[in-house]
């Protein structure tokens, strides 16, 4: 413990700087990985199941309940804002579904950011402090004493080998984590994408009526029971 921290000492201002950033680098990680493995973890499958089911059976109201039951879910929380448009047109729930991945698609992507940004940090003060680290040397040689030459063109040295391991010491995890969270944070979106879909699919064919010459025609129909004549044969052509 002791070599550690004469480790960081040695390697002055800009060691202890790297240090504070891999300490954020840290606290970022957990919460990311809290957040994106355990607080957002939901059987997808399962859930959904559920919820079609129910919309299946025109248990809307249903749905709704059970989705806000688990409104600490990103899924379930897009579901119930679909769902509570689902008896309105279907523009208005095709508008309710780009509302509700607005809103939350920034609950997996918020803060994760960072962590590549302090990686890139972490390895530009292990560069910054190697630099400072020369310039020590290089004042050591052309001006100190010969009999603290020696000691200051080692010093400078050290601090040049510090900064830049513990640099590398912190961006290395960092990175490597920050791979992982991008994966998982990649495939709730798509889960959530591919879900919110497929619902807002279910609730809008429902609302569709049966394609036949009365309803894809009209007014053609409206004039036949009226007894105003047969149907025009272009109607009948474009029906058939």
């Amino acid at each position: 413990m002791g070599s550690i921290l004469t480790f960081i000492q040695d390697s002055g201002f800009v060691g202890w700087t790297i240090i504070l950033t891999g300490l954020f680098c840290t606290a970022l990680v957990v919460e990311r990985v809290r957040t994106l493995y355990f607080h957002y973890a939901l059987n997808t499958d399962e859930f959904t199941k559920k919820i079609f089911n129910m919309v299946m059976g025109k248990k809307n109201e249903e749905a709704i309940v059970l989705c806000a039951q688990m409104e600490q879910k990103p899924l379930a929380r897009a579901f119930k804002q679909i769902l509570e448009k689902s008896d309105r047109d279907d523009e208005t729930i095709f508008q309710a579904q780009d509302i509700a991945m607005a809103e939350t698609v920034p609950l997996y992507t918020k803060r994760l950011h960072y962590l590549s940004m302090l990686a890139n940090v972490a390895t530009l003060l292990g560069l910054l402090g190697t630099i400072h680290g020369l310039i020590l040397s290089f004042q050591a040689v052309a001006q100190a004493d010969p009999a603290q030459k020696q000691a200051l063109l080692a010093h400078g040295i050290a601090v040049s080998m510090y900064t830049t391991a513990l640099g590398l010491a912190v961006a290395i995890p960092a990175m490597v984590v920050y791979s992982f969270l991008i994966s998982r944070q990649n495939e709730l979106l798509e889960q959530l994408t591919e879900k919110c879909s497929k619902l807002t699919e279910l609730l809008t064919n429902s609302h569709i009526v049966g394609f036949n010459k009365e309803h894809v025609f009209p007014e053609a129909a409206a004039s036949v029971r009226a007894g105003n004549g047969p149907v025009p044969p272009s109607i009948t052509a474009k029906s058939s």
